[in-house]
């Protein structure tokens, strides 16, 4: 559930973006009396999304949360997977923590959560947290978290990575792990230390390669913000930049060297962006890392790779795990379900162009009531099938962006089936009238389609796109929100 818990209580490798799309015209047609050009989208880095629900994923309503999950065209689901809840309690004699079979153990839970996603065409993400309290090297103290044993920890991402390996009938497949959650907080992981979950990310690596050298190993997924333990604040977080040199042993400063010899080994970085100031806003501490701050930790994980800090069989990818806006309504001082809608869109675009190339949304529904967890896709509905699409979906769906430029409009998106389509570019002057097309582009394999369109626009026109099997995006206004707008991922 992330850095919302607390906010609560108080694939394609690392590349550079690729380059704007071709103006050479592919083809050339008469439509409203204008000249409308085809373009061509070059190869670029994929945007692939995913869902996590922690509720309707594990609930009555898993299949239909599952179904909902792929029609709002993710391809991921992250699926919180608790060891403490698959171990014995107690481990029983002759308990062999790294054979699944051993007595003690318990899959029947996870196998239907997984079978459930994989059903709906979805890739699970295994999510590992909760340790058995055997398996602790330091206890629980109050509202802060334990560490466990990175050779217990281990052992049971062998029994893991061998349950889910796809040999055994009735059983799914799954090959991607990540190894705990937000663990620069206190919250997650206690006492918060780099160097111990370095062993902890090195132990699941070293077992599930060892079980399947293609599964997929995810660390980092880092909460944002930095905060000190207070007099009444018992729990405390790491700036995730700090977080990152300290497990990567890199030194700060422009030029990074190495600062020990330690190794880490994993396939995917991951973060969870959450922002207070818009989809290209800031962190105000420079080690913390929000939506715009995404180049930096970019830019730090590209040099562990060079400064070869971490270990990989795979071209590392960047990930973000956890991501959201909550919307008014339903929550009160949250972003406007309209402004909400454009920030999702802008957003998706800001990650992809930092060099990410999965995005997680945060809450599939609403919660509904006084539940702080107002980031759904979908308003609350006591039955999930009747639950109705917030604007969000659309744009979490089909993202588009538009920008005024100098006699130019940039285009950015991607078509809802992530695959080459012939997009159709509409233009609406001002709030009303007649939708015009004024280009059609083709997206890539990928699905992202761009290119700069040279218009005579203003700030009072609207575009949208529309492809086979996307529909139509949301219309997206070339006057620009106001950037004194301080409308957070939760509210105010």
């Amino acid at each position: 559930m992330g850095v919302k818990l607390r906010y609560a209580a108080a694939a394609g490798a690392i590349v550079c973006l690729g380059a704007m799309a071709s103006t050479s015209a592919a083809s050339v047609r008469r439509a409203d009396r204008h000249e409308i050009r085809t373009f061509s989208t070059k190869s670029t880095a994929p945007l692939a999304t995913a869902i996590t629900d922690p509720w309707l994923y594990n609930s009555p309503q898993e299949r239909a949360a599952f179904s909902k999950t792929q029609a709002a065209g993710a391809s991921y689901a992250r699926l919180s997977l608790s060891w403490n809840a698959i171990a014995p309690s107690t481990r029983p004699v002759g308990f062999v923590a790294t054979d699944p079979t051993s007595r003690g153990y318990s899959w029947s839970n996870a196998d239907v959560l997984v079978a459930g996603a994989e059903a709906a065409g979805l890739t699970p993400i295994l999510d590992i947290a909760g340790a058995p309290h055997w398996a602790y090297a330091k206890k629980p103290q109050g509202v802060n978290a334990g560490t466990p044993k990175a050779a217990d920890l281990g052992a049971f991402a062998t029994a893991l990575a061998k349950h889910f390996d796809g040999t055994t009938p009735g059983v799914p497949a799954a090959h991607v792990f990540q190894v705990w959650n937000e663990v620069n907080n206190s919250l997650f992981l206690g006492p918060v230390s780099a160097t111990r979950y370095r062993g902890m990310v090195n132990a699941v690596a070293n077992a599930v390669h060892a079980v399947d050298p293609k599964s997929v190993v995810i660390a980092g997924d880092l909460d944002p913000f930095g905060h000190p333990k207070g007099k009444k604040q018992k729990w405390y977080s790491q700036s995730p930049l700090a977080f990152m040199r300290s497990l990567l042993c890199l030194s700060k400063g422009k030029h990074p060297h190495p600062t020990c010899s330690a190794t880490v080994h994993f396939d995917v970085w991951s973060h969870h962006p959450y922002t207070f100031n818009g989809p290209f806003g800031h962190a105000r501490n420079p080690d913390d890392v929000s939506l715009g701050d995404l180049p930096k930790m970019r830019a730090l994980l590209q040099t562990g790779i060079r400064l070869h800090r971490v270990v990989s069989s795979h071209a590392v990818r960047f990930w973000v795990t956890e991501f959201s806006w909550d919307t008014n309504p339903p929550r009160r001082h949250a972003a406007p379900m309209g402004l909400a809608a454009r920030w999702t869109a802008e957003a998706l675009y800001q990650m992809w162009r930092s060099g990410v190339s999965l995005v997680t949304w945060f809450g599939l529904q609403d919660r509904g009531g006084r539940s702080p967890y107002q980031s759904g896709l979908y308003r609350h509905s006591q039955a999930l099938d009747n639950a109705k699409a917030k604007p969000v979906r659309t744009a979490f769906r089909f993202p588009f962006v538009a920008y005024l430029g100098r006699g130019q409009v940039t285009i950015w998106g991607r078509d809802a089936t992530s695959d080459r389509q012939l997009v159709t570019i509409q233009r609406r002057h001002g709030g009303q009238g007649r939708w015009r097309t004024v280009a059609m582009i083709r997206s890539n394999s990928s699905g992202i389609f761009k290119a700069n369109l040279r218009l005579t626009a203003t700030k009072k026109d609207w575009l949208r796109a529309t492809a086979p099997g996307s529909g139509k995006s949301l219309a997206f206004s070339l006057t620009r929100p106001s950037p004194t707008l301080r409308y957070g991922p939760w509210g105010k």
